[in-house]
């Protein structure tokens, strides 16, 4: 079986194993099955009851996708959203308590109310019992400063977990805003950053920055570009991947208070060569990834399979969308749900954009593909 070395970090080597037809060991395969298609470049997917979906579209929409994959007219009562470029609708996530609540949270593009700019912003919002509108719609969480860019919004919400258990807060992906870079490395802003806030945007104590003068109490860690995949192992561990420039995508695993480097160390280089920040691949003070690609993927989506739904061998990889290559990565770890990167997989090599990937309720994995006539499809164990 080939094998390519990438570049290596100092701390660590790394092998991708590739087997014929892009799979390395353990070949399992998946048969694609479309759930619902006319999707008009879907970001982000959530699970409802009785096997239907919640799924966004960039361009400002969101959709109940029915069980029998009938997708049901926008709903109503969406905030003002700035849709252009990568910015719009972007993630979605149900609540703990949603067959209770009927409560759930997205991020998207939220335009300045006067003087221009927009930013990312969060919401929560109850879905009405005939799932047709929003209601009791709040912003909790708004990026700061606004400024004018199309790039860069970052926007993957997770529920944190402590001891296994949701603990009540939500962790958002924040980019970088592209031309705010430097932004990532000060604290007196919210680019390049993930954050941490309660369900009601209320700042958890907690938190590692909450007194500390000219920091924003939310930040959680910093020094981040442009992440748009977050995921939850069971244990609580939060993971992260990030676009990097011209090479240099990265897993990582946000510890309170840590600094992840951006733009002053990366992997990757600027847009036509040379040398990104201090030209470095590690510092002192600033968290190495667990993980780089090069070249790039441009990752989006992330998921760990906790089902047995493909056997043993895949329970506790982790998944990610390809939207440059357009594949799935079923990535292995040396020990299910932790531990380093071993070796990676290409699934669903039909030069589809993987936008997201999720696991159901039912075990099964679902992702959704970008473009403008966007499905939704089950992957069926094959």
């Amino acid at each position: 079986m080939p094998s390519a070395l990438i570049r290596l970090a100092p701390f660590a080597i790394v092998f991708i194993v590739f087997g014929l037809s892009g799979f390395g060991a353990h070949a399992q395969t998946v048969r694609p099955e479309a759930v619902a298609t006319g999707l008009e470049n879907p970001w982000g997917l959530a699970f409802l009851p009785n096997g239907r979906f919640l799924v966004t579209e960039r361009a400002g929409r969101l959709r109940v996708v029915e069980a029998n994959g009938q997708v049901g007219a926008p709903l109503a009562g969406l905030p003002a959203i700035d849709a252009g470029g990568q910015g719009g609708l972007h993630d979605v996530i149900t609540d703990t308590d949603f067959a209770v609540n009927r409560r759930f949270y997205f991020c998207f593009a939220e335009p300045a109310t006067s003087g221009g700019g927009n930013s990312t912003a969060m919401a929560r919002a109850t879905l009405s019992a005939d799932n047709t509108r929003l209601d009791d719609v709040r912003v909790i969480f708004s990026q700061k400063p606004k400024f004018s860019s199309s790039a860069h919004f970052g926007c993957r919400i997770v529920e944190a977990r402590k001891e296994g258990k949701p603990d009540g807060t939500l962790l958002l992906t924040l980019g970088d805003r592209y031309s705010r870079m430097q932004d990532a490395q000060k604290l007196d802003n919210h680019h390049g950053k993930v954050i941490r806030v309660g369900k009601d945007g209320t700042v958890p104590k907690d938190n590692p920055f909450v007194g500390r003068a000219g920091a924003l109490p939310e930040i959680w860690s910093y020094g981040h570009r442009n992440m748009q995949g977050a995921a939850v192992a069971p244990d609580g561990t939060y993971w992260t991947h990030e676009h990097g420039p011209q090479g240099g995508d990265e897993i990582n695993l946000p510890q309170p208070g840590r600094n992840y480097g951006w733009p002053v160390v990366t992997f990757g280089e600027n847009y036509g060569g040379g040398k990104v920040g201090e030209g470095l691949t590690v510092k002192a003070g600033m968290e190495p990834p667990l993980h780089y690609w090069e070249p790039s993927i441009a990752p989006s989506g992330m998921a760990f399979l906790t089902s047995d739904k493909y056997g043993k061998s895949w329970q506790g990889n982790l998944f990610v969308g390809s939207l440059k290559f357009g594949y799935l990565n079923r990535i292995e770890l040396s020990e299910p749900f932790k531990g380093r990167v071993v070796r990676e997989h290409k699934l669903l090599e039909g030069g589809e954009r993987i936008r997201d990937v999720r696991q159901g309720p039912d075990g099964l994995l679902y992702v959704l593909t970008d473009s403008p006539r966007g499905r939704l499809l089950r992957l069926q164990p094959g």
